[in-house]
């Protein structure tokens, strides 16, 4: 059964939930304006369930409602994982018999991005949901370099120390703040070094499309979720060439 509609109450029922907010106050107005967006939205009927002033100026609503649209899971596109996901003691004995050497990885939030939580959930040593980051494979070497760091200081970071593979996080995305500083990462390396000569450039952040990593010029795209045994397995599986 690949046509599935919502469920709110019972199968098939076509009932969702939909939070936004607005710019007005909060008062009967404003709450017909947030049905009169659902209903523009092909919520009918749709109910207001909670409205809450964000301040004088704006109104956070949650509207409950029925749609009539269908989807198709043969027609939904992703990124499946194509590498074998590794144990860290795996991760190490490959990069030493394939590598010889440590594998490094250099990691930052450019631009204004002051965000390092996903970052740092990624490289450092106590990592995330009870897996280790980066810094605990004795097999990498991982150079963490912060918040809101330039494009051209992340280029000659990764140059001096010879990264595989530069991590970047981005979080803030207003006026897709995270596209334009990827496109500005990749086109960077892409001017700085040879194709040869260039590390893997990976990105990650909770508003990034994984099929998008063409568009930007990276190699991987890391959504949420993501943890520090995926994306070593991901290191080995793209440098190294192993799928065990």
């Amino acid at each position: 059964m690949t046509i599935v509609r919502p469920y709110g109450d019972t199968t098939g029922d076509g009932m969702v939930q939909l939070s936004f907010t607005l710019p007005i106050p909060h008062d009967k107005r404003a709450e017909g304006a947030a049905v009169q967006l659902a209903n523009k939205m092909g919520m009918d009927p749709a109910l207001l369930v909670h409205a809450k002033p964000m301040g004088d100026e704006f109104t956070f609503f949650v509207v409950y409602g029925r749609v009539n649209h269908l989807v198709d899971t043969e027609q939904v596109q992703v990124v499946e994982r194509d590498f074998p996901l590794l144990s860290a003691k795996e991760v190490n004995a490959t990069i030493k018999r394939r590598l010889r050497r440590r594998l490094s990885v250099v990691g930052a939030c450019i631009g204004t991005d002051a965000h390092t939580v996903g970052i740092d959930a990624i490289l450092n040593l106590k990592g995330i949901a009870g897996e280790k980051g980066l810094e605990y494979y004795s097999e990498l070497s991982v150079t963490n370099m912060g918040a809101q760091v330039s494009v051209p200081d992340l280029v000659e970071t990764a140059r001096e120390r010879k990264a595989d593979a530069v991590l970047v996080s981005q979080v803030v995305t207003q006026r897709d703040a995270h596209l334009q500083n990827t496109r500005a990462m990749s086109a960077a390396f892409r001017e700085a070094l040879p194709a040869g000569k260039r590390p893997l450039l990976i990105v990650g952040g909770p508003r990034f499309d994984e099929l998008m990593a063409a568009e930007l010029g990276v190699d991987r795209i890391f959504t949420r979720g993501t943890t520090p045994r995926e994306v070593a397995s991901y290191l080995v599986h793209a440098i190294t060439g192993s799928t065990s």
